[in-house]
């Protein structure tokens, strides 16, 4: 290669170096923003929530479960995903855990108080006593009402972590442990992975109980590979994608993509037995997210069948995992006179692929023998998931 060649080479080099860079960093900068926005969005509707409650408590009817169960069908209804009971109790119990007085330390510009939040948010109540007025330096009435935007701006500007980081934290009960791992992730900088594996490992109670304190935070601040989260991965984090309304189609690997696309087709033209409901369904139990690949609805044995592939080896957690899917199923998607959900878990290894249903649920021995005569063989299923293997692996050679 000439001398003119090795320059032209690096400076190439060096421009897809700095547009990559440059890619990756606005990527991560528009996820911190939506970011920043959606947990500032979750906090207020937290305070309206329970401002609501105070104001109506002498109304049954709009106060505590049914509230939640009430505001939750409506905002569902009109903003889809995202504001289950469940997550709107979280948002109560984000606001009672950071009320205005401590997330707002320091401001702006902007005049704060929790009688603003309502006049913007709401209407406000003429009548309410306000315990706190938080403003710079003064204790005196606002000049002015701050807008939505710039109440949202304010907030997000003094929540300094992402929603997905403050779900982890509200999940602890013990406000000094809880304190210790928000100010652990803040100077250290940790990843929600690493926030996560910190707590799992129980870091909090291991630095109280160490001799030397000082090494063990110092240890802390050891990022893994494993903690690293992508800017492809920040953006499609579930509770972004769920926040702005938009979905996530797509899966772990192009393997697993293709496995899961032929064995739709297939399912579906063993018969008109197999109705396709869903690929990639996604669901969230406690404060993790799941996916299930395929979901099917089996028209003579009026059931759903929860599919889930593994690629790799059958483990006895692939059959805890499709258990708890199937109990999901169960509370939360069945319709009236439908039969208990079953599951089928398939798994590729290198020389052999594996095909077992789960059953256990079922009310009666009965009941198993029926579904077991109107299913796909299962060796007829580990087969078809061999060949499919096969033909890709051909496909990606060629």
């Amino acid at each position: 290669m000439t001398k003119k060649n090795t320059v032209l080479q690096t400076n190439y080099s060096t421009l897809i170096g700095d547009v990559s860079q440059l890619l990756e960093t606005a990527r991560k900068e528009s996820a911190r923003k939506v970011n920043s926005l959606l947990t500032a969005t979750y906090w207020i509707i937290g305070y309206r929530i329970v401002e609501f409650e105070i104001q109506h408590r002498e109304r049954e009817d709009y106060y505590g479960e049914k509230l939640l169960k009430q505001v939750s069908l409506k905002l569902t209804t009109k903003f889809g995903k995202g504001f289950s009971r469940q997550n709107l109790q979280q948002m109560v119990n984000f606001y009672n855990i950071y009320p205005l007085k401590k997330i707002c330390q320091t401001l702006s510009g902007i005049s704060f108080s929790e009688e603003n939040i309502q006049t913007v948010s709401g209407k406000s109540n003429k009548n309410k006593m306000i315990s706190t007025k938080i403003s710079l330096g003064t204790k005196q009435k606002v000049p002015h009402t701050p807008s939505v935007k710039s109440l949202l701006t304010e907030i997000a500007n003094n929540l300094q972590l992402p929603w997905s980081a403050y779900v982890k934290l509200l999940s602890i009960k013990d406000n000094k442990a809880r304190e210790f791992y928000e100010t652990e992730t803040l100077r250290n900088g940790w990843s929600v992975r690493q926030l996560d594996r910190q707590i799992s490992s129980q870091f909090y109670e291991r630095t109280l109980l160490s001799k030397n304190k000082s090494r063990m935070l110092k240890q802390g601040e050891t990022q893994k590979p494993e903690d690293i989260v992508t800017a492809e991965e920040e953006i499609k984090d579930p509770f972004i994608l769920e926040f702005l309304g938009l979905k996530d189609e797509y899966s772990e690997n192009e393997l697993e993509e293709a496995l899961i696309l032929h064995l739709e087709k297939f399912l579906l033209e063993l018969g008109s037995n197999f109705a396709f409901l869903g690929r990639q369904k996604r669901l969230r139990i406690g404060n993790e997210w799941f996916r299930i690949d395929l979901l099917f609805f089996h028209r003579k044995l009026r059931c759903l069948v929860v599919i889930d592939l593994k690629v790799g080896k059958f483990t006895h957690a692939d059959a805890g995992q499709m258990h708890m899917y199937l109990n999901y199923a169960k509370e939360h998607w069945i319709n009236e006179n439908e039969n208990p959900p079953i599951g089928l878990i398939l798994c590729t290894e290198k020389d052999k692929a594996v095909a077992k249903y789960s059953l256990d649920g079922l009310p009666n021995k009965v009941l198993a023998t029926e579904f077991k005569l109107h299913l796909p063989d299962e060796k007829l299923l580990a087969d078809e998931l061999m060949k499919t293997q096969r033909i890709i692996a051909k496909r990606n050679l060629s």
